[in-house]
């Protein structure tokens, strides 16, 4: 049996660095996409377009919206004598929000000790409108405090009961969007290396007509099919340090988990991503068949496994399809230990399911593929 597989495998590398273009996409595709993808992959929206209509051009309105200005999350676009020409500004995409500003708002808010404040967002792009409306009501809430500041006479008692919160950011405290989307991002790599380059593989070996003399020969089906998953799991690893490495040389990620235990995980998760690869190689004739399908499930795993979006804000039956998404595991399994430091009590039901993908996947490969004699 270790003869016949490591012929299999002496051919299988042979024909894998024969073709240049694989060398081309281990090494090249995860050092590109680790530096641009990040980059892009940023939650926190700043450079909000802002107009101002300010109808009372007092002390108070100028601090206001100097205070806005110099948050560093808003671009002062226009500011304009009337809410119509601002809203010009929104219609034409030039402006996100409009700050409309009343007559009399300084006298009001000292004679009454309140006033109103006009906000229209442009809410086409809706994460961009939620962020940059809550970004305006803080301000505009921290701007309110420091005005009761001034205008209360302080004590020595305070009549009113006061609650103060202290926020504490755990395993990210700079709120670095890097350390949280580049664990995820590897792990999409990781999954996008595997499962193409395997679908791509038998097909290959059948539009060639290769396949036909493989399966005159006397191998039995689970030889070749591990002579087909070994080569791609060794590269699939290859892939993840050389990730690794840019994550820790571009970024200065370290992991505080075990890094054994990652490279353990990996290892598991890359067997079932593989064995998707294979299942979907043995359904397909040609290359361009396999590259769609897999292409189709590839981006269901990635959009639904909480790379993006959190999985407990999708809907039930979303939340069933990503348990039955390996990609979720690998992300949030990802996060853990380069984040948390997590040991292997945390994640031991991930590395369980993990392995039932694998066994599934795999098995549902060897029993599929039909060796004819």
């Amino acid at each position: 049996m270790m003869r016949t597989i490591r012929y299999l495998l002496q051919k299988e590398f042979k024909q894998i660095f024969r073709d240049k273009s694989i060398l081309r996409i281990i090494l090249i595709i995860p050092i590109v996409q680790l530096l641009l993808l990040p980059l892009a992959a940023n939650y926190e929206v700043k450079n909000i377009n802002l107009s101002v209509v300010d109808n009372d051009h007092s002390v108070y309105s100028n601090l206001l919206i100097s205070k806005i200005t110099a948050s560093g999350y808003f671009k002062l676009q226009s500011y304009d004598a009337s809410f119509k020409k601002a809203m010009g500004n929104i219609e034409s995409d030039r402006s996100d929000l409009i700050l409309e500003i009343p007559q009399n708002f300084e006298n009001n808010l000292i004679r009454d000790n309140e006033e109103q404040l006009f906000v229209a967002v442009n809410a086409i792009n809706g994460v961009k409108a939620n962020l940059g409306g809550a970004y305006l009501n803080t301000i505009v809430r921290n701007f309110n405090g420091d005005i009761r500041l001034q205008l209360i006479t302080p004590q020595k008692i305070n009549p009113m009961p006061v609650i103060e919160i202290t926020n504490a950011n755990w395993y990210n405290p700079f709120m670095n969007y890097h350390l949280f989307m580049v664990p995820g991002i590897l792990a999409f790599l990781v999954t996008m290396i595997g499962g193409f380059l395997c679908a791509l593989n038998i097909v290959k070996e059948k539009e060639i007509g290769t396949i036909e003399q493989i399966n005159v020969t006397p191998i039995k089906k689970y030889h070749f099919i591990l002579g087909k998953l070994i080569p791609f799991w060794l590269i699939g690893l290859v892939v993840f340090s050389i990730g690794m490495l840019i994550s820790y040389l571009v970024y200065g990620i370290v992991p505080l988990g075990s890094i054994a235990m990652l490279y353990g995980f990996v290892a598991v998760y890359l067997l079932a991503i593989l064995g998707f690869g294979l299942l979907v190689s043995t359904f397909c004739q040609t290359q361009q068949q396999a590259m769609f399908i897999a292409f189709f499930f590839v981006m269901i795993f990635i959009l639904m496994g909480g790379l993006f979006t959190s999985i407990d804000s999708m809907p039930p039956f979303a939340k069933i399809i990503a348990g039955l998404n390996p990609v979720s595991y690998m992300i949030d399994v990802m996060r853990m230990i380069v984040l948390k430091g997590s040991g292997f009590d945390d994640i031991k039901f991930h590395l369980l399911k993990i392995i039932g993908f694998a066994v599934v996947l795999n098995s549902w490969a060897i029993l599929n593929y039909r060796k004819t004699t």
